[in-house]
């Protein structure tokens, strides 16, 4: 658990400090951002950039204790939707879910993956807010109050955000069947 003083010895410049701080967040982040990205490599460089870009903010601004991971958690988010945006103005596609063929058993394969593709396309179907909170809340199964909290919006907004996207979501997969 974090403590204020390391905090603030970390706005300082305070290597042990810096260094107490990445160490006891970054499995937490870095499960966050591989959650997202499903590729080992990128969630570790991504996590790096996360931390570069939250030490360098920490020293020019002060951070809550409290908040401080959920702000590791927007930084982490915010540097996703920057490579994401990137990557769709390129014309690749972000890979969702890859699945992993050492864990599914050959004929449920293509099941699997028809499942999947279903699903991915229907949350292409939601706007980024609905598919984010859909995500936070029902994949990662984060409270309400802490999606509010990483996606800056209030709490009655996450609910209805998630409502609709619920009933987005059912409609489109009851035609799909």
């Amino acid at each position: 658990m974090l403590k204020e003083e390391t905090l603030k010895k970390a706005q300082d410049g305070d290597l042990k400090s810096i260094e107490e701080i990445c160490s006891s967040t970054w499995e937490d982040i870095y499960r966050f951002i591989y959650y997202k990205v499903q590729n080992r490599q990128e969630a570790e460089d991504i996590t790096q950039e996360t931390y570069v870009k939250a030490l360098y903010h920490l020293q020019k601004n002060s951070v809550k204790i409290k908040q401080y991971t959920g702000f590791l958690k927007t930084v982490a988010l915010n540097i996703l939707r920057d490579k994401w945006r990137k990557k769709k103005r390129r014309g690749i596609n972000v890979n969702i879910e890859a699945v992993n063929p050492e864990e599914t058993a050959v004929e449920d394969a293509a099941e699997i993956s028809a499942q999947r593709e279903l699903i991915r396309n229907a949350l292409d179907c939601l706007n980024e807010e609905q598919r984010m909170v859909i995500e936070l809340r029902i994949l990662k199964g984060y409270s309400v109050a802490e999606t509010a909290r990483i996606i800056k919006k209030k709490e009655s907004t996450v609910r209805v955000l998630q409502y609709r996207a619920l009933k987005t979501l059912a409609s489109i997969l009851k035609r799909n069947d």
